[in-house]
C-alpha cells in the first residue's frame, strides 16, 4: 500500500510545479477546468466537485482501499473541491466516491458511468460486458466508475443536417419495450424498418441514468451517464450514427423539471426528513405547483444561476459527445418559480408566466448557439397565449390530440373536433406544433377502438379490420396538416394493449403484428403518408383551410404549383359531401386511380373511408 501511495503522490496536487493544464498553486483549481472527472493523460485524472457551503471532501475508492487518507483530501478553491491523481492503469476501470464532511457519500454529478449497488447485478453481461462489480462491504450508495482509457468512437457521419422541422415525422420510442431484448443495440437492428416507414426523426424516451433498471426514465438521477440497462456508451453512439446514416435525426427526451432521491445534487443538501435544504443551490425547497398531480421528485430551481449552468452543461454534453440533434423537454410548465395554487384545471392550464418564457428562450438560444439547426421540443401543454410566444420564437411544442382523434376513430363524433391540430387555428405564426394521436402518456387508439367503438348494423368499430382502417383515416388527416407530426411506437401496426392496466409496467413486444395483413395494411398507409408529406411541399403551405368539426372532416391545401384535399368520413354510416375546390382542374387520388375534373367534389364515403386528391 505504501508503494502505491508513493507513486500516486508524484501526481497528487497540491503542488508548486506547473503541469500541462496550468496548475500552479495549492489553493487554486486548474484554470478553466470543468466540473466532473477529466482525463489529463494516460495515467492521470482531474476531479472537480462543485459543493458550496461544504467544509471538506475526500476522494475515496479503489486506489485508497476505500479508506479516508489525508493525501486524498481534495483542495478547496471557493465552492470548488479538486484533486489530480496519477499512476493509474489506462486498461483498468476504478470505482470511487466523494466523502463530503465525513458523512455524505456521492458519485460526481457529472459522472459518465456509475456503479449502482442495487441494480447493476441485474444487468446481464450480454447487455453490458465487463461491468465492474460494486465494492460491497467497503462503501455504500452509488459510486462512479472512472478510467484514463480513451474510448473515442469513430463516427461515420461527422456532420448531420437535421430534416426541415415542418417535415419531421417523429417516432417516439421506449428502448425497454421496443424489442424483446430491450436494448439500444437491438433497437439499432430495427432502423431499416423505421426507415421504410418514412421516419426521419426518432425521439428516445429518457436514457440518461434513471433510478432502477425498469422505467420510463422520468425519474432521472445522473444526467451525463447513459443508462447501463440499455447498453454501453458505444452502443448508444452506434445507434445515433446509424440513424444519421439513414437520414434520421435523434431527439433526446430530457427531464429537467425534477430529479429523484439518487441525484447527488439532491443528496448533498437534504434535511433529515429527506426534504430539500434551503442551502441547495439547484433545487427548490418545494414545488411551486401545489397540485400533487403536477409534482414529481425534487423540483429544479430554474431561476438559479447554478441550475442554468448545469442545464447548459447537460445540453452541450450530449450534442458534443453523442451528436444528439435536439431535445424534448418534459413538463416545461415547471421551469418557473411562479406559484400555482391547487385550483383544479388551472394548475395545468396555468396563466401566462413571463419568467417561464424567459427561461425557455434562454435554453433555446443556448442550444442553437451550439448547433444552429438543433431542435427543441417542449411538453408544455399550457395556456395558448404562452405556447404561441414559444412557437413563434422557434420552439416546437407537443400537441396532444389524442382525445379528439380517438373519439373520431371510435365513431363518437360529439367531441371529435380536430381543429386544434392546426397551428393557424391556435393563432400561431409558425407551424411549430408537433401534432400527434398517441404518445407514451395516452391510452392507445386501437385499445379504445376495440373496447368502446361505435356500431351501426353490421358495421362495428370493435372489429379489428374496421378499427385499423379508421386509424388509417385518422392518420391521413393528421399527416396532411402542415407541421411536424409524431407517432408512438407500434402505432403504425395498431398496437392495442391497454396502457393503464399497468401504466409504467413493461408491455408486450409484438413484432409479429407486421405479419398480420390488416395491420401491415395500416403500416403501408403510414409509410405512404410519410412519403407523401416528405415529397410534396404543399404540406408545408400556410395557405390551407380546414373543416374538422363534423363526421366528414377535410383539409384543403393550396399553392401555386399544385393543390390537394384530404377528406375522411368518421361516422359509422356512409356520408356524402359536396365541396367547392380551390381550382378547376383534374384531381387524382393519391391512394388509387380515381380521377375527376372540375372545381367541385361530390363524393360519397363509406364509414372510415378517406381520400387524398392532388391536382395534376
Amino acid at each position: 500500500m505504501i508503494y502505491i501511495f508513493l507513486i500516486l503522490m508524484i501526481f497528487l496536487f497540491p503542488s508548486c510545479e506547473k503541469d500541462d493544464i496550468g496548475v500552479g498553486q495549492v489553493d487554486k483549481a486548474p484554470s478553466g477546468s470543468p466540473y466532473g472527472v477529466t482525463r489529463i493523460s494516460d495515467d492521470s485524472l482531474l476531479f472537480v466537485l462543485q459543493a458550496p457551503l461544504k467544509d471538506n471532501v475526500y476522494l475515496i475508492g479503489d486506489f485508497t482501499y476505500w479508506e479516508k487518507h489525508p493525501e486524498f483530501k481534495m483542495n478547496k478553491d471557493g465552492e470548488k473541491f479538486w484533486i489530480k491523481i496519477g499512476g493509474l492503469d489506462p486498461q483498468k476501470e476504478y470505482i470511487c466516491q466523494y466523502l463530503i464532511d465525513g458523512k455524505i457519500r456521492i458519485a460526481d454529478p457529472y459522472a459518465k458511468k456509475i456503479s449502482d449497488p442495487n441494480n447493476d447485478s441485474y444487468i446481464s453481461s450480454a447487455v453490458y460486458p465487463n461491468l465492474p462489480s460494486y465494492p460491497f462491504g467497503k462503501t455504500s450508495e452509488i459510486a462512479m466508475i472512472v478510467s484514463t482509457k480513451k474510448n473515442d468512437y469513430n463516427w461515420k457521419v461527422k456532420n448531420f443536417s437535421i430534416p426541415q422541422s415542418d417535415k419531421l415525422f417523429i417516432y417516439e420510442l421506449l428502448i425497454r419495450d421496443f424489442t424483446t431484448e430491450g436494448t439500444i443495440k437491438a433497437a439499432t437492428a430495427k432502423l431499416d424498418y423505421l426507415k421504410a416507414l418514412g421516419v426521419n426523426a426518432i425521439e428516445l424516451m429518457p436514457f440518461n441514468e434513471f433510478e432502477g433498471n425498469i422505467s420510463w426514465g422520468y425519474n432521472p438521477s445522473f444526467y451525463f451517464a447513459t443508462d447501463k440497462a440499455y447498453g454501453t456508451e458505444s452502443d448508444y453512439k452506434e445507434f445515433i450514427d446509424e440513424c444519421h446514416q439513414r437520414g434520421m435525426a435523434v431527439i433526446m427526451d430530457l427531464v429537467l423539471n425534477h430529479s429523484f432521491g439518487q441525484s447527488p445534487m439532491v443528496r448533498m443538501y437534504r434535511n433529515a426528513d429527506y426534504s430539500v435544504s434551503y442551502e441547495n443551490p439547484w433545487y427548490n425547497e418545494k414545488s411551486n405547483f401545489e397540485n400533487p398531480e403536477a409534482q414529481w421528485g425534487y423540483d429544479f430551481n430554474h431561476e438559479s444561476s447554478y441550475t442554468k449552468a448545469f442545464v447548459d452543461s447537460v445540453c452541450s454534453y450530449w450534442m458534443r459527445e453523442y451528436k444528439i440533434d435536439g431535445y424534448r423537454f418534459d413538463f416545461t410548465k415547471g421551469f418557473s418559480n411562479t406559484p400555482y395554487p391547487n385550483s383544479g384545471s388551472t394548475s395545468w392550464g396555468s396563466p401566462y408566466d413571463a419568467a417561464r418564457i424567459a427561461n425557455l428562450k434562454r435554453i433555446y438560444d443556448f442550444i442553437k448557439s451550439r448547433k444552429s439547426d438543433a431542435l427543441m421540443i417542449c411538453e408544455h401543454l399550457s395556456d395558448n397565449s404562452e405556447e404561441k410566444v414559444l412557437a413563434n420564437y422557434g420552439i416546437l411544442l407537443w400537441g396532444n390530440m389524442n382525445p379528439a382523434f380517438n373519439e373520431a376513430t371510435m365513431g363518437w363524433l360529439s367531441n371529435s373536433d380536430l381543429s386544434w391540430i392546426s397551428y393557424k387555428k391556435r393563432g400561431w405564426g409558425k407551424s411549430n406544433l408537433v401534432g400527434y394521436m398517441e404518445s407514451h402518456d395516452e391510452e392507445r387508439i386501437m385499445f379504445k377502438n376495440l373496447a368502446y367503438g361505435n356500431s351501426s348494423g353490421s358495421y362495428k368499430v370493435k372489429d379489428l379490420p374496421t378499427a385499423l382502417k379508421r386509424t388509417g383515416a385518422a392518420a391521413a388527416i393528421m399527416m396532411s396538416v402542415p407541421g411536424p407530426k409524431m407517432i408512438w411506437q407500434f402505432g403504425e401496426l395498431g398496437y392495442d394493449y391497454e396502457l393503464n392496466n399497468d401504466r409504467l409496467g413493461k408491455k408486450p413486444v409484438r413484432w409479429d403484428y407486421y405479419d398480420d395483413p390488416d395491420r401491415k395494411e395500416l403500416y403501408d398507409v403510414f409509410a405512404k403518408l410519410a412519403k407523401m408529406k416528405a415529397n410534396n411541399d404543399i404540406f408545408s403551405t400556410s395557405n390551407y383551410t380546414i373543416d374538422f368539426t363534423g363526421a366528414i372532416k377535410y383539409i384543403q391545401l393550396n399553392s401555386a404549383v399544385k393543390d390537394a384535399i384530404t377528406i375522411a368520413n368518421f361516422d359509422v354510416i356512409a356520408k356524402s359531401a359536396k365541396i367547392t375546390l380551390s381550382r378547376d382542374a383534374t384531381w387524382k387520388d393519391y391512394f388509387g386511380n380515381d380521377t375527376f375534373t372540375g372545381d367541385k367534389l361530390d363524393i360519397k364515403l363509406e364509414p372510415g373511408e378517406f381520400r387524398i386528391y392532388f391536382t395534376e
